[in-house]
């Protein structure tokens, strides 16, 4: 998904979509249709059954974002969203964009590293070497990996791979899409075989990539500001009061996007605390619109 990059302080991009599920459909169906990723339809579709949501049945999609606060520029992984940014250079003339994707992460035992990396090589139709670590694991489970899988529909990278500077971390395809929006990677970052199709040629070597934790975003659009709460990633290290994580990280978002409006001190911030604690509650992904300025 590509969208128009926002301007001066706002923050917001998209809409929200409410679309009537089809018989034969599972959430995990349209989630797919719509560029959704798993995790992301089911926290926006609480009451609907994830298998047979039903003929007829109104399904969100999650389709506005508020942008992670970190540097436009380069790749941006927000991990307890599960969604890749992207923000590509604007050709002379041409509007700024940003495209953004559903990914799949590290799951519980095998964390997705947290910081600042690079791009430092390209590859079409990766050959895989799997780690020891990894051949280990399906030892245990009584399956035999080789020691190199080539390239072609068995290969779980797909038929590209962007390498890190972190040694043994790449974003890559996959052949096997149901995991897309999932804790379900060795630590890598997965795009379905379209999406990285999309990015792959976009993307240079030594691009920035940023991987960050921010479950709750809080961005503007015009005189609103919106706030996005995501549960917490279970493989992350938390304190033993997990609700006060969520609700300091929801504190200090709202805190940073009201310092962007410091400026304008001749207007009074009207907040919303009845919808505030309804996004803490739900944590549904969903942008919420929380305060105005007046």
């Amino acid at each position: 998904m590509s969208y128009p990059l926002p301007t001066g302080n706002d923050g917001l991009i998209g809409t929200i979509e409410t679309v009537a599920a089809r018989y034969e459909d599972t959430l995990l169906d349209i989630a797919v249709h719509y560029g959704i990723g798993q995790e992301e339809i089911v926290w926006a579709n609480p009451h609907v059954d994830r298998w047979l949501p039903g003929e007829g049945t109104p399904v969100i999609i999650p389709s506005s974002f508020i942008l992670p606060r970190t540097p436009l520029k380069g790749l941006v992984l927000n991990l307890p969203e599960m969604r890749l940014y992207f923000y590509p250079k604007a050709g002379q003339g041409k509007t700024p964009v940003v495209e953004t994707y559903p990914v799949s992460i590290g799951r519980q035992d095998w964390d997705t590293p947290q910081g600042t990396t690079r791009i430092i090589s390209k590859v079409k139709n990766p050959a895989w070497y799997p780690p020891d670590s990894i051949r280990l694991e399906h030892e245990q489970r009584g399956e035999s990996l080789p020691r190199v899988v080539p390239p072609g529909p068995d290969n779980p990278l797909g038929n590209y791979a962007l390498k890190l500077e972190i040694p043994g971390y790449l974003i890559h395809g996959t052949n096997k899409t149901f995991g897309i929006g999932l804790q379900a990677s060795h630590g890598c970052i997965r795009l379905s075989p379209g999406d990285i199709e999309q990015l792959f040629p976009q993307v240079a070597s030594g691009t920035a990539v940023r991987i960050v934790n921010q479950p709750a975003k809080a961005g503007w659009l015009g005189d609103t500001l919106y706030l996005e709460v995501h549960p917490l990633l279970e493989n992350l290290q938390h304190g033993e009061d997990q609700a006060k994580e969520l609700v300091d990280a929801v504190h200090n978002a709202v805190s940073q996007a009201l310092r962007d409006r410091e400026v304008q001190r001749d207007r009074r911030v009207n907040l919303n605390t009845v919808a505030l604690e309804a996004a803490i509650r739900s944590a549904s992904g969903l942008p919420v619109a929380i305060a105005t300025l007046q």
